[in-house]
């Protein structure tokens, strides 16, 4: 019992729906078939939850990226203006 218990993988709201039912077809085996194909679908369930856990922080970098870069425009767009504007001021002064 308790190796079976051992095997299961850790199934949550975040686990596909496929892998959910493929659990649920595995859990229905006798025990024999069960207990040779739990630990190759624990280590998908791993895998699968591993990779959404690192698609979602891809996600959040690029979020942050593509925030950051708005900012950069910004303070870029409004650096040429302020330079525009010391540059006419200069001219107006006959320094330039």
């Amino acid at each position: 019992m308790t190796k079976i218990a051992a095997n299961q993988p850790k199934l949550n709201d975040e686990t596909p729906v496929e892998l959910q039912e493929m659990a649920a077809a595995i859990e229905a085996l006798p025990a024999r078939y069960r207990d040779a194909v739990a630990p190759a679908l624990a280590r998908v369930v791993e895998c699968s939850t591993r990779r959404r856990r690192i698609l979602n922080l891809v996600q959040e970098a690029l979020s942050q990226l593509r925030l950051d870069m708005k900012y950069l425009i910004f303070d870029l767009e409004a650096t040429r203006r302020e330079r525009d504007q010391y540059k006419e001021m200069l001219e107006q002064d006959g320094r330039l």
